[in-house]
């Protein structure tokens, strides 16, 4: 890590010159945010978005803060669940923005899941071509993924995350504390992306997680390692490829198959969540690297041992309810943004931590992978 600002807290930066931020990570962030924005952005106006879910826990706390520090806000709080990424709420988020009088050295403040801050980033982006964009992210998925790197949007009825922009934060605030109230599923989902880091090129990382999950999900300085590592290892790959032109098409392991499930579950988070698709992703890409003759079976099944005993879903069998043809997920696919003039784009592996872009993988290995893999 860049610098540890204390026993039980540690921060990554982010060195994207004139944009570049923090990332702070540790207990008691969202009582100090007031102090740690204002000591760091002009503004003193926000807008403050928010969820259902996450606003009776945290938003008066939050505004509390804020007010602290002398910073006055307009809260807006949306129905929780991915379906709020649509036009219509990000069309209200505008508005509240707008309403609020932020101005370009305000700021928009995500207070929620990878949900929110997608929303409320893409707004922050557009809203007066630009304002300042500050993220509290309360799940262990955005703490490591979404809230970092400035890739924000919403769906379109063609697939997930189609439409948005870059608009990279001036802040995040990873509060370790807010992730004693997920219930097991939604820190599970967020643990499938911890996971993924280890899987792209940190071996040691993953082989540190097999034997000191049990600990990360229990809370304390392996939970803040954890978190500090997955930001570390995106914010490394975020400065190196910012808009997604190369290397940085590494951290969609898993996605691509992932995003065509959550799509033939119509979003549905009874049915699957962004977590646990990218778990059993991640397990497709590397049985599909063993059948492609790039990687040993032995790791497919290591990958899988481990999300599964940490409780994640690992197989098409695994999400309730009746799946669509291969023919429907291969389509759902061809909507994905990693695809490219048509062809097929996939994160595979030739091993543990030895993850690589794959260019033009032919439809029909695609197709028969499916096939062999759907529930009979």
């Amino acid at each position: 890590m860049n610098a540890i600002t204390s026993s039980a807290e540690r921060k990554v930066h982010v060195p994207l010159g004139e944009r570049a931020y923090d990332i702070l990570i540790g207990p008691g962030l969202i009582a100090r945010a007031g102090a740690e924005i204002a000591s760091r952005l002009k503004g003193r106006k926000a807008a403050i978005i928010t969820d259902e879910h996450v606003a009776p826990l945290y938003l008066e706390a939050l505004v509390k803060s804020l007010e602290g520090a002398g910073i006055v806000s307009a809260q807006l709080v949306l129905p929780a669940g991915e379906k709020t990424k649509s036009f219509e709420h990000l069309m209200t988020v505008c508005d509240k923005i707008l309403e609020a009088r932020v101005e370009r050295n305000d700021y928009v403040v995500a207070l929620g899941g990878g949900v929110i801050g997608d929303l409320a980033g893409f707004a922050a982006g557009i809203v007066r071509r630009g304002v300042r964009f500050v993220q509290v992210p309360t799940s262990l998925l955005s703490q490591v993924d979404s809230s970092v790197g400035g890739k924000t949007g919403i769906n379109s009825r063609h697939g997930k995350n189609l439409i948005g922009v870059f608009h990279q934060p001036d802040l995040v605030l990873a509060d370790t504390d807010v992730l004693n109230s997920l219930s097991g599923r939604e820190f599970r989902a967020g643990y499938a992306e911890v996971a993924k880091y280890g899987l792209i090129d940190k071996p040691d990382f993953f082989a540190w997680l097999e034997t000191n999950w049990s600990a990360v999900f229990a809370g304390g300085s392996a939970r803040i390692e954890a978190i500090a590592t997955s930001c570390q290892a995106k914010s490394d790959v975020v400065v190196a490829d910012e808009r997604e032109n190369g290397p940085r098409a590494l951290l969609n392991l898993g996605h691509t198959f992932g995003h065509a499930l959550e799509a033939a579950t119509a979003y549905e988070s009874a049915r699957l969540v962004h977590g646990e698709g990218v778990s059993i992703g991640m397990v497709l890409a590397h049985e599909f690297s063993a059948r492609m003759n790039l990687a040993s079976p032995d790791d497919a099944k290591r990958v899988e041992k481990h999300l599964k005993e940490v409780g994640l879903p690992t197989r098409l069998s695994d999400i309730p309810g009746a799946l669509p043809p291969a023919e429907t997920l291969l389509e759902a696919m061809a909507q994905d943004k990693k695809v490219k003039n048509g062809k097929f784009t996939f994160i595979l592996t030739h091993g543990i931590g030895r993850s690589f872009i794959a260019d033009d993988v032919p439809a029909s290995e695609v197709l028969g992978f499916l096939k062999q893999k759907q529930p009979q």
